[in-house]
């Protein structure tokens, strides 16, 4: 301590007039603030590894000489093992949306714009941080690799898996492993891997806006495990709604930086990088838990093991003794699902994401429609023009749902069509060839078939779509017929078709008895 503290006097030519210590749960390394006798403060890091801190005063500089949100590092003893940098203040991201983490991932909005800002922000550091940098300076390697993959997955296996007792067969899991660390590097990257990025690790300033402390261990990687390491945090509970928020201002904050893969094949990898981090972090939780026995750790071992269930419901990892043992694992008693009560929030903000409030048993049974229980259900679907009018329901139940076919693109607008509609073959092509409308119907299918679902539990009799476009033609003839088809394949329930600008009306009979 009297070095830092002397590495203090040689940079600012005084003793600090006061010393705070900082509790770190996870590292070895030594944190403190040290104030002046002008009130300004600095940060004072004592490491013990020297390679560890060099790589921190690299980066560090590295990446001020990029100009970005990092501190400076203001002073260095000679032997590296003692360095200060600047105060970036007291508030973390972590602390600022503690109100959502611990009323169980109700955020409101100021937390979730500090989180969208900080994701925005994070392919800044990842892909205009790796510009230039040196590798090798990099602790403990330079580069992610099969062989470190392979080290977190056996950190995993005897830190964690071992310790339940849980049996499985080592050879296999071990080829499955090989298997997953072979996938997980397949695909060259030249990004920054922060490796670390939690919200404990984010500052921020007055303005909110963030700033990257802890990056010492970063290394050249693929950018999909930041982003991961982030949003499958156990402890933070965001809640799914959220999660694809912030994977989606991330992908498109990423495009701003450099070229990226299609959404599709963008997520398959983010779901490897998700799996293989929970495995990484179980591990960690093992290890610093189970062995050093730091409650921290043990605390956030159920969390855990819920967003490892959430994952192994996607059922798309194409390794099967893998997934095999940790669906056993998950099924074991002592990790069985605890449903806790919903909190409040402490700050009295309501959310909306979340059912806050249950049922009062003085509220009594729920009534029930006149219409409950009449079946079996008929689902009407309209083509017309809006030059024309809305379809008229004459169920006399008011009508039902309304799509916009106009911002789609009109085959009509072209000769060879015009006089076609959109039954007709070269229509069809046209549109399918096309694809905005294949777009906007998978969007329609997903709505119709939850509310079809239910008017059936229901025992509803009458439901109604109408597809509207320019001429009632071309597009919502296309939309309407495909949606009827659609519903009377999927559910056979009777579907009665109304083209009703071309004066066409067909039924498709129902097939199931309801």
């Amino acid at each position: 301590m009297q070095k830092l503290i002397d590495l203090y006097k040689s940079w600012s030519g005084a003793e600090p007039s006061g010393v705070e210590r900082f509790d770190t749960a996870g590292s070895n390394r030594q944190y403190f603030r040290l104030v002046g006798a002008d009130g300004l403060s600095v940060i004072g890091v004592i490491g013990t590894s020297r390679d560890e801190d060099h790589a921190f005063i690299y980066l560090s500089n590295h990446f001020r000489k990029r100009q970005l949100p990092v501190p400076r590092v203001l002073a260095v003893a000679d032997d590296e093992l003692r360095y200060l940098q600047e105060d970036l203040g007291r508030t973390s991201l972590f602390g600022a949306i503690s109100g959502g983490r611990e009323s169980g991932g109700r955020y409101n909005q100021r937390e979730k714009l500090l989180l969208v800002n900080t994701i925005r922000e994070l392919p800044n550091i990842q892909i205009r941080g790796a510009r230039g940098l040196d590798w090798t300076n990099c602790y403990p390697q330079p580069e992610f690799d099969e062989d470190s993959v392979l080290f977190d997955l056996n950190y995993f296996k005897y830190c964690f898996l071992k310790p339940t007792e849980l049996d499985f067969h080592e050879l296999k899991l071990e080829a499955n492993f090989r298997l997953f660390a072979k996938d997980l590097v397949a695909e060259r990257s030249d990004s920054f891997m922060y490796r670390d990025f939690q919200a404990r690790n984010v500052m921020l300033d007055a303005q909110g806006r963030p700033y990257f402390i802890d990056y010492q261990g970063g290394r050249k990687g693929p950018y999909y495990y930041d982003l991961a390491s982030f949003l499958w945090q156990a402890s933070a509970k965001y809640p799914y709604k959220l999660r694809r928020e912030l994977v989606y201002e991330y992908y498109n904050s990423l495009k701003l930086y450099t070229e990226v893969p299609s959404v599709r094949h963008f997520v398959e990898r983010l779901s490897l990088f998700v799996l293989f981090r929970t495995l990484q972090v179980l591990g960690a939780y093992g290890f610093r838990g189970y062995f050093e026995r730091k409650k921290h750790f043990i605390d956030s071992i159920p969390p855990a093991m819920q967003n490892l269930r959430e994952l192994l419901e996607l059922d798309v990892f194409p390794y099967p003794y893998l997934i095999d043992v940790l669906r056993r694992l998950t099924e074991l008693p002592q990790f069985a699902r605890i449903e806790e009560p919903a909190l409040s929030r402490a700050d009295g903000f309501r959310t909306t994401d979340s059912k806050v409030y249950t049922a009062h048993p003085s509220d009594g049974p729920a009534t029930f429609s006149k219409y409950d229980n009449k079946g079996p259900l008929v689902v009407r679907v309209y083509s017309f023009s809006y030059h024309k009018g809305i379809p008229a329901d004459e169920s006399g139940n008011g009508g039902g749902y309304v799509f916009d076919c106009r911002g789609t693109h009109n085959p009509g607008r072209y000769e060879p069509y015009k006089k076609l509609t959109g039954l007709d073959e070269p229509v069809i092509r046209f549109l399918e060839d096309d694809g905005e409308i294949l777009t906007f119907l998978e969007s329609v299918y997903k709505l119709a078939d939850v509310h079809v679902r239910r008017y059936i539990q229901r025992g509803f009799t009458s439901l109604m779509f109408s597809f509207g476009c320019t001429g009632g033609q071309h597009r919502s003839v296309y939309a309407a017929q495909h949606l009827a088809e659609h519903i009377n394949r999927k559910f056979g329930v009777e579907v009665r078709i109304v083209h009703r600008e071309q004066g066409i009306s067909t039924t498709l009979e129902a097939t199931k008895k309801q």
